[in-house]
């Protein structure tokens, strides 16, 4: 990365593909971080930069560039595909960490069990400015996209029916709010929905708080 590019970054602030670190925390924070960038567009990990855009400026760029590599390979399941730059600015070392977008998502923290398990995997995204737990919903869209399995034949049901009905008046809706609708299970209205996104019927929205919400596709 070059000077300009790295200070075009920078003031530009924290958004969907950049984060401010003013060092290398701990290696499960950074982790949770990078693969919210690989599960979503990409982008960058900046160290020795703080969230206000004071340049700090890291220790030892050795040490910090050694710890991202060890986090992105060690702590991320599966490992993540990064680059690493050296920039120096008003008279310090930034490093910066870059992750791209993966086609291999979703990536978990590594919590070194043999299968995916859904309900103990900690799955992180991109929202605005933070990296936020997915939901299921998510993390299910994210593996289904990674594995081009796109629903190309799907039958509209009673169920599907009452979505679109319910968007028509309301814009927006949630696996809570579908299933008070038509009085089933909220995991069994999490399928109806999911099912729904990968056929292109619904997009997925996740606030900054990680809540999951569902709209018409354009």
């Amino acid at each position: 990365m070059k000077y300009r590019e790295l200070k075009e970054l920078i003031e530009e602030g924290e958004n969907i593909q950049c984060e401010f670190k003013r060092k290398f925390s701990t290696p499960d924070k950074i982790a949770r971080e990078m693969i919210a960038f690989a599960n979503t567009k990409g982008g960058y990990v900046i160290f020795g930069v703080d969230d206000d855009k004071e340049i700090i400026g890291v220790e030892s760029e050795k040490e910090t560039a050694e710890l991202i590599k060890e986090t992105a390979l060690n702590m991320c399941e599966p490992s993540l595909d990064f680059q690493i730059s050296f920039v120096e600015m008003e008279g310090k070392e930034i490093v910066v960490a870059s992750i791209p977008e993966s086609s291999n998502k979703p990536h978990r923290l590594q919590d070194y069990s043999d299968q995916f398990d859904i309900n103990q995997a900690v799955v992180t995204i991109r929202v605005n400015d933070k990296s936020v737990q997915a939901s299921k919903e998510m993390v299910r869209i994210l593996r289904s996209n990674s594995g081009n399995l796109t629903l190309k034949k799907y039958a509209i049901g009673s169920n599907e029916k009452t979505v679109f009905e319910y968007l028509s008046k309301k814009e927006r809706i949630s696996v809570k709010e579908l299933s008070k609708l038509v009085n089933v299970s909220e995991r069994r209205a999490s399928r109806t929905l999911v099912k729904m996104v990968r056929a292109n019927l619904l997009m997925i929205h996740t606030k900054d708080n990680g809540e999951e919400f569902f709209t018409a596709a354009v």
